[in-house]
């Protein structure tokens, strides 16, 4: 299989999948905002990895996975009548922190270089 189709397949079942996660799943367990953020596929295509970034407490984020892979059986059989495939790829789904991550980190730049004006201030009278 080329790799430019498993990469093909991989972009619409993630755009698929956000769209039955926001869409169709009424479990009252699912976390408010809760999007795909990468899809990764076995070259056979018959393995896919779900990396979900979900918003919310860690307690929210446990649950929300849990109601996740409960609902793995129902997404994967949405995915086989949206997408012609001959084997609907076995779903996995996996937190995915770096959104969080990418904040706390431009957090530390932000006060770093807050913590470099303040002591830059000093009263020198250059502006900087």
């Amino acid at each position: 299989m080329t790799e430019n189709r498993v990469r093909r397949v991989a972009e619409q079942i993630k755009k698929d999948i956000g769209g039955i996660i926001n869409y169709e799943i009424k479990d009252p367990g699912m976390a408010g905002i809760t999007s795909v953020t990468d899809v990764k596929l076995s070259k056979d295509l018959r393995h896919a990895v779900v990396y979900i970034s979900i918003y919310g407490s860690d307690s929210d984020k446990e649950e929300t996975l849990e109601v996740l892979n409960r609902a793995a059986g129902f997404i994967r059989t949405e995915i086989g009548k949206r997408i012609r495939l001959r084997h609907t790829p076995e779903i996995n789904f996996h937190l995915d922190n770096s959104i969080e991550y990418g904040a706390y980190i431009e957090s530390v730049i932000k006060s770093l270089k807050e913590e470099e004006n303040d002591g830059h201030d000093g009263g020198s009278g250059q502006d900087n």
